[in-house]
């Protein structure tokens, strides 16, 4: 096995922690101050505060994973998961998959309806598509393993939210309006997040008690009792009698993944990214492999846009065909990371013609929801921390378990519960990724760490399926030179196999350049909507300095900041 594939070993591994102490900033460097970017002023605000208190980038993830899951229910929560990517400023690496998992009672044939088609209703509004949740068990492993705090320190400014309240904004309000059919049938939602059955006026204040207190015994007693005993025993009863499948030994069995991050190197750079049960990563790695076949820097914008939706259509394929739970399925990261996989793909693309997906074998994409959140930290240490978590569509589930504050998440559906037919998405899954026992449904999700010779950059976004091609576009800009606010801002363009269409945001294509994509055999639609919420920080390690940005595209004033942390404020 050579270092620089994807893949598992030994040897790869000691190849991994040889490169990265390689890569590591001089001894003695390290940026001086921090940068945080996340989807919420408030939640930022919560990342340093913890710095402030003496805590690292990962005691800062803690808080910030724990506020969002307050100020942004509608992206995450503690009945969701996530991804977590680190790198600690000397180099070490880990990646902590806490993805949802099946329950063990789930099976295809009880989302079908009684015509043996897929019930969108049981897949995506009821307790029978809620996954059992990673993200407390996620919180108190960074916590212990790489933070410096106590977590009841670190989880401080969310009980705090979710306790005295906060102004819901804009963004808040979209999504409710979005999922308002949903939230209204249930009691406990509709108590919770609307105002009097409707959504919720500019200001008004959203207090979660109910949630501030299972934050407050996650601090004081640690995810065990998320998990195991009496609490445990009553969510699953609870979600059993709002129709769900849950049990307590399928709490009890949950356990945190610890991998290793994929590891990718293109242009003297190397690029930590998110492993399977992510899609992402692999796509990355494929997608890089071909583009840089082409001379990537060398070709014209209309032809960088063909070259993408062909290099897209061949790694959605790969997803559908290939991924799933590595725990359950064997996922073939070497072929699908090796540069002459990369190459061989290539080979079948025309830069003078598009292709069709229909000529390329296998099944559709199997696709998750478009609202899940992602931050991204660097400390003054050199510390990093690159996070993307979810609970799938808006609001998840819509439902909350009475008494707890939680909301609960409709992951199954990222699981291909009917092959050959279609998802939320009008989407096909394939085998792989079907459900059982404990299995982690693939996902888009896919936290990125980009090191070059001269910076350092953490990225991620939302955006379901998109997520991949929103990263792979993120990256190349990062691999250009382009500021962390450049490259948050800069309009988008998606393929995905299937349906076979290049979508593009308003902006994003000029109308000569249209007119010759679609002469070439593409078929284009631009939507008048805009997608996504990257999250980046870069450290400029020949200048020293330190940026961070947040999408332009929701106005979340004071939601991306880089701030000095006294020595004084971080004595412990």
């Amino acid at each position: 096995m050579r270092a620089d594939r994807l893949g598992h070993g030994l040897r790869l591994k000691v190849g991994l922690c040889l490169l990265l102490l390689v890569l590591a900033p001089a001894r003695g460097a390290s940026p001086g101050e921090a940068a945080i970017a996340s989807a919420h002023p408030l939640a930022t605000e919560a990342g340093f505060e913890v710095l402030r208190a003496g805590g690292n980038a990962f005691d800062a993830a803690v808080a910030v994973s724990a506020a969002l899951a307050v100020v942004e229910p509608s992206s995450s929560g503690l009945g969701g998961g996530g991804f977590f990517l680190l790198r600690h400023a000397d180099g070490r690496s880990g990646f902590l998959d806490a993805r949802e998992t099946s329950p063990a009672g789930a099976r295809a044939e009880l989302f079908l309806a009684a015509d043996g088609r897929l019930d969108r209703e049981k897949a995506l509004n009821s307790a029978l598509a809620a996954g059992i949740p990673g993200l407390p068990a996620a919180l108190e492993h960074l916590a212990r393993e790489h933070g410096r705090l106590p977590l009841s320190r670190s989880l401080a400014p969310a009980i705090r939210l979710a306790r005295e309240g906060f102004a819901v904004d804009e963004k808040y309000r979209h999504l409710a309006q979005a999922r308002l059919a949903v939230l209204r049938r249930d009691p406990e939602a509709a108590r919770i997040f609307l105002e009097h059955g409707e959504v919720p006026k500019g200001g008004w204040v959203l207090r979660q008690p109910e949630l501030s207190v299972v934050l407050e015994r996650l601090a004081s007693e640690g995810a065990g009792f998320f998990y195991r005993g009496a609490f445990a025993e009553r969510m699953a009863s609870e979600v059993r009698r709002l129709g769900g499948i849950w049990t307590a030994q399928d709490l009890a069995s949950y356990r945190l993944r610890e991998r290793e991050p994929l590891l990718i190197r293109r242009e003297g750079a190397v690029i930590l990214t998110a492993p399977p049960p992510s899609a992402g990563g692999v796509a990355l790695a494929t997608g890089l492999a071909i583009l840089e076949r082409f001379r990537w820097r060398e070709l014209s914008p209309t032809d960088r846009v063909h070259l993408l939706a062909e290099t897209w259509r061949r790694v959605f394929r790969d997803r559908a065909a290939h991924l799933g739970d590595p725990d359950f399925v064997p996922v073939p990261l070497d072929l699908l990371s090796d540069p002459a996989y990369g190459a061989g793909l290539a080979a079948s693309i025309r830069l003078d013609r598009a292709s069709q997906s229909a000529w390329l074998p296998g099944g559709g994409e199997p696709v998750e929801g478009s609202d899940t959140t992602h931050f991204s930290i660097i400390d003054a240490e050199g510390n990093i921390a690159a996070v993307t978590q979810t609970i799938n569509l808006p609001f998840g589930a819509g439902i909350v378990v009475p008494g707890t504050g939680i909301l609960l998440n409709n992951e199954m559906d990222d699981f291909a519960l009917a092959e050959g037919q279609g998802n939320a998405y009008g989407l096909v899954g394939t085998s792989p990724n079907a459900p059982a026992p404990g299995k982690r449904m693939v996902s888009s999700m896919t936290p990125t760490i980009v090191i070059t010779g001269e910076r350092t950059a953490a990225l991620g976004t939302p955006g379901g399926s998109r997520i991949v091609s929103m990263v792979m576009l993120a990256v190349l800009d990062v691999l250009e030179g382009r500021s962390a606010a450049e490259v948050a801002a800069r309009p988008r363009v998606h393929h995905q196999f299937l349906p076979d269409v290049l979508i593009a945001e308003e902006g994003a294509i000029e109308e000569p350049m249209l007119a010759e994509l679609r002469r070439r055999g593409h078929r284009v639609a631009v939507e008048s909507r805009r997608w996504g919420n990257l999250q980046i920080a870069i450290w400029d390690r020949s200048v020293g300095r330190l940026e961070a940005a947040s999408d332009p595209r929701w106005a979340a004033e004071g939601a991306a900041r880089v701030e000095t942390v006294t020595d004084a404020e971080v004595k412990r």
